[in-house]
């Protein structure tokens, strides 16, 4: 078996793109195949410089590794289309010679006129139905067309089914540019059967393309490979195919906002696949274990970056938990806040042993950590404001925080002992811990959110929490 993935560097790589590349690799890696990469940069208009080099990134940071490919090289070198132009030329000559090949002189604003007089009609444009008599013999230079031999075609799609369509669909497309390169029409079919590919695994954009290349395949004497269509990835309303203007991000831009690559991996390879079963988190082997063609759906998968996010903090609990924080600390670096380089990576490591249950990405560190590294601004609106305490007045408020100071101050600052005065606290004040908890809380942080109280006193340390609280004291007496 071998299967490949074969993206054009042509901008950044969004979520469509991957998930082409995760199915053909699972199921490569299942049986003991290859799984190809092969970059399609033949056009050139569109080329993004760097783009190649993202591309293999990101496969590298999801642990798809290809067996055959750029870097690695492999026995159908080279793996980039510009540098296979002879390759092409040489299958070209062979349609040549056998009469289902023409080189096309015909100028744009021709073809154009065609269109238009289609257009206004309201008949299909079909370039066949204005194929030139009298064509020259072809060289780089002239658009080199495929002649078309339009016939009923039937097909059978691992995912889609039993599929057949009329001649009206097959055309005479172009297989070689006016500039020497292939299209990706040809150059696709050429490649697949040069490199011995048994599965072509692809989006659904491609499946109204297929009866002209059944068309090609049949001209050229080629065995048509195992087809795979996948559905489309749908927006957030779950009506269109996901695109730039839904907000769509690049894979990459989610990984700069703290998505882990366990769980790219994991989500968009069941965003339109199942087991049949209701288990959510797989690991990288459990996916190729598990993974079948036949268990991909036909209709489309809507990707919903709630749930994505969701995953992803269970992937962040279950690694921190499985590699021990000191382990897994590596991966925070660059996502903290500014005010953290002061501190050290142990101090930070505290931190983040009280704080990671609560992250959905990494990058909510920058937001939800702040407070360790630097005074928080007083927002008095935030104690007055909050549900739990708006019914006490302002002297209230500050009779219960310097109750909290006198006990705080005399206990010993560690979880257990901070804990036991913090419940001492309540029988004295009589509060609630809704209500106690919160305005320490807020006074120590000033955030929406924050660890266990008697966590995030004890890694604030004595010194600090206890001139916060006396900050707020004075906010409050003043206001």
């Amino acid at each position: 078996m071998k299967t490949r993935f074969a993206p054009s560097p042509t901008g950044y790589i969004h979520i469509g793109n991957v998930r082409s590349a995760i199915y053909p690799y699972l199921l490569a890696k299942q049986k003991h195949g290859k799984f190809i990469l092969r970059i399609e940069d033949t056009d050139r208009e569109r080329y993004v410089e760097g783009a190649t080099e993202l591309i293999m990134d990101t496969l590298k940071w999801l642990g798809l590794d290809w067996d055959e490919g750029p870097v690695i090289g492999g026995p159908n070198a080279p793996y980039f289309q510009t540098e296979r132009k002879s390759i092409y030329h040489k299958w070209a000559q062979k349609l040549i010679a056998e009469g289902r090949a023409y080189a096309d002189p015909t100028a744009p604003d021709i073809i154009n006129k065609y269109r238009q007089e289609c257009t206004d009609k309201k008949i299909p444009f079909l370039y066949r139905n204005f194929r030139p008599t009298d064509t020259p013999e072809w060289h780089e230079g002239l658009p080199l067309r495929f002649k078309s031999d339009p016939k009923p075609r039937k097909w059978h799609d691992v995912v889609m089914g039993d599929l057949s369509v009329g001649s009206e669909v097959q055309d005479d497309i172009i297989l070689i540019k006016k500039d020497g390169l292939p299209t990706y029409n040809f150059a696709h079919i050429v490649d697949d059967a040069e490199m011995d590919v048994t599965h072509v695994i692809r989006g659904a954009e491609y499946l109204s393309s297929v009866p002209n290349y059944l068309a090609l395949y049949e001209a050229l004497g080629l065995e048509v490979p195992i087809l795979v269509t996948l559905p489309h990835i749908l927006g957030p309303t779950g009506n269109k195919k996901l695109s730039k203007r839904d907000g769509a991000k690049s894979v990459v831009d989610y990984r700069d906002d703290g998505v882990l690559p366990e769980t790219m991996l994991n989500y968009l390879a069941c965003l339109g696949w199942n087991d049949g079963t209701e288990q959510e988190i797989y690991t990288h082997d459990e996916l190729i274990e598990r993974f079948s063609l036949e268990r991909i759906q036909t209709s489309g998968a809507r990707f919903d970056e709630t749930k994505l996010l969701w995953l992803n903090g269970q992937w962040l609990r279950r690694l921190v938990e499985e590699q021990g924080i000191a382990q897994f600390y590596p991966r925070t670096e660059g996502f903290w806040p500014d005010s953290a380089k002061a501190y050290d990576a142990k101090y930070r490591q505290k931190v983040f042993a009280i704080i990671y249950d609560r992250l959905k990405a990494l990058s909510d560190l920058r937001t939800m950590t702040s407070y360790f590294f630097e005074d928080p601004n007083i927002d008095l609106k935030l104690i007055i404001d909050n549900k739990f305490l708006k019914k006490f007045s302002e002297n209230e408020l500050v009779d219960f925080l310097q109750q909290s100071v006198a006990k705080l101050q005399g206990t010993d600052w560690d979880e257990k002992s901070l804990q036991s005065a913090l419940n001492q606290l309540l029988e004295t004040t009589t509060l609630k811990p809704a209500e106690l908890f919160s305005l320490i809380r807020i006074a120590l942080s000033y955030a929406p959110f924050s660890p266990a109280l008697n966590l995030t006193l004890a890694t604030l340390g004595r010194e600090t929490s206890l001139a916060r609280l006396n900050s707020t004291i004075t906010a409050l007496a003043n206001a």
